[in-house]
């Protein structure tokens, strides 16, 4: 379960690091290219939450069964696409299915292990779920410059195939309920999809049309309006598509909430870093992956260290430390010169790495180790909703500071260079020497065109390192929040030690 997983997450990373040679290959225009990632992300945000009535339909068995079989078939179809419209529709079905892939296993973890077993099985599931999103630039690009676009697809069947065949022989054998498929509740379902697709076309757009823009605005209120209906009808529902009232449970809805301030930080810093690289360092894909291992290194040397000490301290503890050792390696960042490379990155990526592992397996347990059997379904599609929510909205925040504060800082760059401020020319890495002693003969042309793109570098790395301020401050709030969790939780999985 875990291997399909890891498929399913790391098809979102080696695709963005490829992107611009699937838009050459397909000749895609550029307004167009971001459609496939985009499909990929409502299907599966809209997937995730759905998992809960899967599971109780199908069974946790068949369900995985079919989704890692969609998920191998439609990336053979991505593989084999001629055209950006076939592309996108293979992608909305890879996303479908892969979006249930990852809480699928998180139930597994609960509902398959005794307590004893699940630090051990969490720690396995976690490593698998903050892995891939690191790994996955160093992976794109390889498989793009040695073989070709394509294989960023095709490297999905061997394992895709490997889950599927060995999966029914693994999981319990239960007894599926399909009559539960004439209770589905098909407004609410169309509520529910309406409401993510409309934020994620608006968080994506956000950035660049402004957030209040009539086309934003618009997306943000249908958005709204249509998870008002939705949370008011499932209420009500006697056959919710989405179990909601386990948010009552305290320990359940603060672990929600830690998970969408480890989305924003996750992925904030997958994505941040990688732009940084390429627009500032002029690396490529491969050579952002290499200085990106540091992470997923640092997650691998902690997580053992994790996993014990998750099944001996009491979660909240390792929470608070986790979201506490997050902020500092985010806010590490927020200091890093304009030519930061992997000796500057190193140390805060190491922080971040050893953070993640305690930033995810104890809320983890904080929120679906209170909880009875039946409801860790639905609540496992919530808990890894939020994480999603939170890279979503971590994103385009990121996207709005680079956007809309590079351009002022570029602004300022240049009055004080007018100015004969010695301590902006060296900001932006302009000689000293050529900077009191102008040569003769040469135009202001020349000299603007010299140095607009080493003032517009160094403006954009003032803007990351605002944005990675914003990110620890995100994990800053995690923590505090953790300060609201109530009581150990001690629900009917936690003392199950049956299995």
């Amino acid at each position: 379960m875990c291997l399909g997983m890891f498929m399913a997450i790391l098809d979102i990373q080696v695709v963005a690091a490829s992107l611009p040679a699937i838009q050459r290959a397909l000749a895609i225009s550029p307004d167009t290219m971001s459609w496939i990632q985009t499909a990929y992300l409502i299907a599966e945000i809209t997937a995730i939450p759905l998992t809960g009535w899967l599971t109780r339909v199908l069974t946790l068995r068949w369900l995985f069964v079919i989704a890692i079989s969609l998920f191998t078939l439609a990336s053979i179809g991505c593989a084999f696409s001629g055209s950006l419209v076939t592309l996108v529709s293979f992608r909305v079905i890879q996303g479908f299915a892969g979006g249930t892939l990852i809480p699928a296993v998180f139930s597994a973890v609960f509902l398959l292990f005794p307590a004893r077993l699940q630090p051990v099985a969490t720690t396995m599931a976690g490593i698998i779920a903050v892995l891939a999103p690191t790994v996955g630039p160093v992976v794109g690009g390889w498989i793009t410059d040695t073989y070709s676009w394509h294989w960023l697809f095709l490297v999905n069947v061997v394992p895709g195939v490997v889950a599927a065949a060995a999966t029914p022989f693994l999981l319990p054998r239960e007894k599926p309920l399909f009559s539960d498929l004439v209770t589905l509740d098909g407004p609410a379902l169309a509520l529910m999809a309406a409401a993510l697709a409309s934020l994620e076309i608006g968080l994506k757009q956000a950035p660049r049309d402004g957030w209040l823009s009539p086309w934003c605005c618009g997306l943000f209120l249908v958005s709204a309006a249509a998870a008002a209906v939705f949370v008011t009808r499932t209420l009500k529902a006697a056959h919710p598509v989405v179990e909601l009232s386990t948010l009552k449970t305290r320990s359940f809805a603060i672990g929600c909430a830690l998970s969408f301030c480890l989305g924003v930080g996750l992925f904030g810093s997958v994505y941040l870093m990688p732009v940084f690289l390429a627009f500032v360092r002029h690396h490529d894909a491969f050579e952002i992956g290499i200085v990106m291992l540091v992470t997923g290194a640092s997650q691998l040397a902690a997580a053992p260290v994790a996993g014990a000490l998750e099944s001996r301290l009491d979660p909240r503890l390792l929470s608070a430390a986790g979201f506490g050792l997050f902020a500092l390696g985010l806010g590490c960042s927020a200091f890093q010169s304009r030519v930061a490379d992997f000796d500057e990155m190193f140390w805060p990526q190491v922080l971040r790495g050893v953070a993640i592992m305690f930033c995810l397996l104890p809320p983890t347990r904080l929120a679906l180790g209170a909880l009875t059997a039946p409801q860790v379904p639905d609540a496992s599609g919530l808990f890894n909703l939020m994480r999603n929510l939170g890279g979503a909205i971590g994103i385009a925040l990121i996207d709005t500071i680079l956007y809309g504060r590079t351009g002022g800082h570029a602004e300022a760059l240049r009055d004080r260079l007018i100015a004969g401020d010695m301590t902006a020319a060296q900001a932006i890495g302009l000689d000293v020497e050529l900077f009191t002693h102008r040569p003769a003969g040469v135009s202001d042309a020349t000299v603007e065109a010299y140095l607009r793109p080493m003032v517009e570098k160094a403006a954009f790395a003032l803007s990351t390192d605002e944005a990675w301020a914003l990110l620890a401050g995100v994990a800053l709030f995690g923590l505090l929040l953790v300060l609201f969790a109530g009581p150990q939780p001690q629900g009917p999985l936690a003392d199950d030690e049956s299995g």
